[in-house]
């Protein structure tokens, strides 16, 4: 018995808009990464809970990029759990910032919904949750038409 090709092509995590993804969650993670170290060298005693989840959120965003570009289900799992840590992250964080600002003397990468990256930490985990649904609805399907 011959094994045909399938003529649908395979969607994985990191084709498409996964791309798109993987990339603007790197940039995030350098941007996010550099901006915390600075800060936490240089003044953690003036703002140590804003500094510390700015590297939360630089190592979320590292985990996120790690896990939407290694293929398998565990690394599947990882991009849920990462990302869906992101969204509520990005939401109590925002929500504190704006209701108790005294808490974040300096702002984080989360602070007012991602403000001060141009709402982008807003929007990219709803993204990416969207498309880890959308990939594995794809692979769903294949599987049943048989084309995996």
């Amino acid at each position: 018995m011959t094994v045909q090709p399938s003529s649908r092509p395979r969607v994985g995590r990191s084709s498409g808009v996964g791309r798109l993804l993987i990339t603007v969650y790197a940039i995030l993670a350098l941007g996010a990464a550099g901006r915390s170290v600075v800060q936490i060298i240089e003044r953690f005693d003036t703002a140590p809970l804003a500094f510390t989840l700015s590297a939360i959120a630089a190592l979320v965003y590292i985990v996120a990029t790690i896990a939407l570009i290694a293929p398998g289900p565990v690394w599947n799992r990882v991009a849920w759990i990462a990302i869906g840590f992101e969204a509520v992250g990005v939401i109590v964080v925002g929500a504190l910032s704006i209701a108790m600002p005294e808490l974040f003397p300096e702002a984080t990468v989360w602070s007012v919904f991602g403000k001060g990256y141009l709402f982008i930490p807003l929007v990219l985990p709803w993204l990416g949750l969207w498309w880890l649904a959308s990939v594995r609805a794809s692979e769903r399907v294949a599987a049943t038409s048989g084309a995996v």
